[in-house]
């Protein structure tokens, strides 16, 4: 009796391993559905293929996260540094807030310490341009890491109060139209200058300060560091 035929192979999508287009397949689900859903199951799923050989890939979803941190500097952090070593520590600040903004999620997964040994040379290069710079303004190394520690946390903190500034505002968190911006229980003889501001915290507050504030941060930085 003859034999049959062995199955000729799986059918429909080839299974997807290049990591080129795993990224590619992370950042759709992350702009579909956000990055809070984006999981290893449900992206070996979008790609036809199993788990396991997700794995081969990609540790866990955090290691997925920062893998897409890693492509997006990889294409973003190219920069013609100023000659100032001042100059080149806010060009370098700047361009890590820039790149963050693009990708609001990132900052949330920044946020632990130990970040700093799973980032590509791209991102690393924006930190050592950072470091060089303080140090050539008049810091110690130490002193040099204080200034990127503390540049790091300003940006970092400006962009998660802004990102979730905006989800209140897209889930349409906000006062009343008759609403006081501040309650009507407070003596508001005690805070006068904020009682003259009245509703226009939220109007003043929502201006991009970014640039003049970061400027004024790393010369107050310096200027301490190295007088």
């Amino acid at each position: 009796m003859p034999r049959p035929d062995a199955p000729s192979g799986r059918t429909g999508r080839p299974p997807v391993t290049d990591r080129a287009r795993i990224l590619a397949a992370a950042r759709r689900i992350i702009e579909r559905d956000g990055w809070e859903k984006l999981t290893v199951r449900r992206l070996a799923a979008d790609l036809g293929i199993g788990t396991t050989t997700l794995y081969h890939h990609v540790r866990d979803r955090e290691d997925l996260l920062v893998q897409l941190i890693n492509e997006v500097a990889e294409t973003t952090l190219h920069l013609d540094l100023p000659e100032a070593p001042r100059d080149r520590v806010i060009a370098a600040a700047t361009a890590i807030h820039d790149a963050l903004a693009a990708l609001p999620w990132a900052a949330e997964i920044l946020i632990t310490d130990g970040f700093l040994g799973r980032l590509g040379e791209p991102a690393l290069r924006m930190v050592e341009v950072i470091v060089a710079g303080a140090v050539e303004c008049g810091c110690t190394p130490e002193q040099a890491v204080d200034v990127f520690r503390s540049v790091w946390y300003y940006l970092v903190g400006e962009i998660l109060v802004r990102v979730h500034s905006v989800r209140r505002q897209a889930g349409n968190v906000r006062p009343a139209d008759d609403e006081a911006f501040f309650g009507d229980d407070l003596d508001m003889s005690q805070i006068p200058h904020l009682a003259a501001l009245g509703d226009r915290w939220e109007e003043l507050a929502a201006r991009d300060t970014f640039p003049q504030g970061i400027e004024a941060f790393v010369d107050g930085l310096l200027a301490r560091a190295t007088r």
